[in-house]
């Protein structure tokens, strides 16, 4: 698998903002700080593309990035995916609150892009399991009848006893066993690119 080109496309606050580019798009969901920014870049292979910040709560948008991507799980030929990185959840103001907010904005592009929308990438850090923000998103992306993945970031601050006891806590709140990430190592992302394969057919 060979990423061709990858672009930053627009940000918007509605889905009208949002342009249909009738190619298939996977919405990633999480908390602040997460690491949305960071695992794009690495899908990529390319820093910068997507802005990161140590300050929580920076994304106030939905940001839509557009990679070509060759061969791999996609197929033998030349395939595209668009991913939307929607504003992070559970800062300053906590859990269902904040989850609220994000709905807002997602549940518009979500009205917008159905047709286009895939599947959705529940990020949750894998050093805190279990936290009332993250429940509550899985409840509500449950409860949208979307298919849904979790996706752990973070999983190479953690020592091997740790990520095994944390994943497993993970499964058990979340409902779905969750896909060890790490975009500053690379692990868990030719797994990722498989995942997110299947979902753009």
């Amino acid at each position: 698998m060979k990423v061709l080109d990858a672009r930053f496309v627009t940000s918007a606050v509605y889905a009208r903002g949002i342009p249909d580019d009738r190619i298939p798009h996977i919405a990633l969901v999480g908390r602040s700080n997460v690491g949305k920014s960071s695992l794009i870049n690495a899908l990529a292979g390319r820093r910068g593309l997507a802005r990161t910040s140590a300050a929580p709560g920076k994304t106030r948008l939905a940001n839509l990035y557009r990679l070509e991507v060759e061969g791999g799980a996609g197929g033998p030929g030349r395939w595209a995916v668009s991913f939307a990185d929607l504003p992070g959840y559970g800062y300053a103001r906590g859990g269902r609150e904040s989850v609220a907010e994000l709905r807002t904005i997602a549940e518009s592009y979500l009205e917008g892009h159905e047709g286009a929308l895939r599947g959705v990438l529940h990020l949750v850090d894998a050093r805190h399991p279990g936290l009332e923000a993250d429940r509550d998103a899985a409840d509500w992306l449950q409860s949208l009848g979307l298919e849904r993945a979790t996706v752990a970031t973070k999983i190479d601050k953690l020592s091997r006893h740790e990520r095994n006891k944390n994943l497993r806590e993970l499964e058990r709140q979340l409902g779905t066993a969750a896909l060890p990430i790490s975009a500053a190592s690379g692990e868990g992302l030719e797994d990722l690119w498989t995942l997110i394969a299947r979902l753009s057919r």
